[in-house]
C-alpha cells in the first residue's frame, strides 16, 4: 500500500524535532501537508525544517514547550496566520521519564513525566479545539506507547501517562462527537529513538524484558516508519470520520476500519466482564 496523500491541510506536531515525531512530521510533508513543527529544541526542529525543505515540503519551525499554553497558543495563532489554521494536531510530545522501581524513582522526575506526556497533550487540544469545534472540522492523534494498555513495570511514570491518555482520548471523543472532530490514541510500536538508547543505558533497572526488546530494537530499527506514517494518515483523512475515542496499535487490522463501523468497544480500554 503506497503513502496516500493528505491534500495541503495544516497539521500541527508537537514533538516534532526528534523520534516518531519528527517521522511523521516528515511521512505528512511527503503527503503534502503543511507542517508546524513544535519541539523545545531549536536545533532539532531546524534540522527537521531543512530534511522536509529539501524533499521539497512545506514546514513552518515553532519552538516551544507542551507544558506552556501560551507558547502552544502563540503557535496555534502563527499556524492561522501561515496555513489558515489547524487541521490536524499530532500531539508526538513525551518524555521517558525515570526508569526502575516507584520506590526508587525520583517524585521530582515523575512529576515532570506526567506533566509533558499527559497535560501537554491536554493543553495540546485545549489549543486547538476551539477553532477546530468552530470550524466543525479537524482531527487529532495522540500517540500511545508502552504501558497504555497493559502494566510495565519499573516504567511506572511513562506507563501512567500513556494509560491516562487512552482514557483521556475515550473521553473528549464523546464531548466532541456532535462537532465533527474526531480524536484517536495511536499506538507506533517499537522504534528505534533516544527512548531506546536511555531503556539500554539504564541497565538491570529497566528490568530483562524491556532491555532485551529495547536490543531487538537497536539490531532491527523496529516498526518502519511507512507503516506508522500510514496509520497516522488514515485518522488524519476523511476516511476515517467514523473513527473516534480508538486506541489503534500499528499491528491492528486496522485498514478494515475504513470500510466499515466498529463494534463501539472495540479499540478501547473499557473492562468486558461476564455476569
Amino acid at each position: 500500500m503506497s503513502l496516500r496523500t493528505i491534500g495541503n491541510k495544516a497539521v500541527l506536531i508537537t514533538g516534532a524535532g526528534r523520534g516518531i515525531g519528527k517521522r511523521l512530521a516528515i511521512g505528512f510533508a511527503k503527503a503534502g501537508a503543511k507542517v508546524g513543527l513544535f519541539a523545545r529544541s531549536q536545533a532539532e526542529i531546524d534540522l527537521a525544517n531543512l530534511e522536509i525543505e529539501h524533499a521539497g515540503g512545506i514546514a513552518y519551525r515553532l519552538r516551544g514547550d507542551v507544558r506552556d499554553t501560551e507558547r502552544l497558543a502563540a503557535a496555534v495563532d502563527r499556524m492561522k496566520v501561515e496555513f489558515g489554521g489547524v487541521d490536524v494536531l499530532i500531539a508526538a510530545a513525551a518524555i521517558q521519564g525515570p526508569i526502575g522501581p516507584l520506590l526508587e524513582t525520583p517524585a521530582k522526575q515523575w512529576q515532570e513525566t506526567i506533566e509533558t506526556n499527559l497535560f501537554g497533550v491536554v493543553n495540546s487540544c485545549r489549543a486547538v479545539l476551539p477553532q477546530m469545534i468552530e470550524r466543525r472540522s479537524g482531527k487529532i492523534i495522540v500517540l500511545s506507547g508502552g504501558g497504555a494498555s497493559k502494566p510495565r513495570p519499573n516504567f511506572s511514570a511513562y506507563a501512567t501517562s500513556k494509560a491516562a491518555l487512552a482514557r483521556l482520548v475515550e473521553t473528549v471523543a464523546e464531548e466532541i462527537r456532535d462537532f465533527n472532530v474526531q480524536i484517536n490514541c495511536l499506538a507506533p510500536g517499537g522504534a528505534y529513538t533516544h527512548m531506546t538508547d536511555e531503556i539500554l543505558a539504564a541497565g538491570d533497572r529497566a528490568g530483562a524484558k524491556d532491555r532485551a526488546e529495547a536490543e531487538q530494537v537497536r539490531l532491527t530499527g523496529g516498526i518502519p516508519a511507512e507503516k506508522q506514517i500510514q496509520l497516522a494518515l488514515f485518522l488524519a483523512s476523511e476516511h476515517s470520520n467514523h473513527v473516534s475515542g480508538k486506541l489503534i496499535h500499528v499491528d491492528d487490522d486496522w485498514k478494515r476500519l475504513e470500510h466499515a463501523n466498529t463494534n463501539p468497544e472495540a479499540f478501547t480500554l473499557r473492562r468486558v466482564t461476564k455476569g
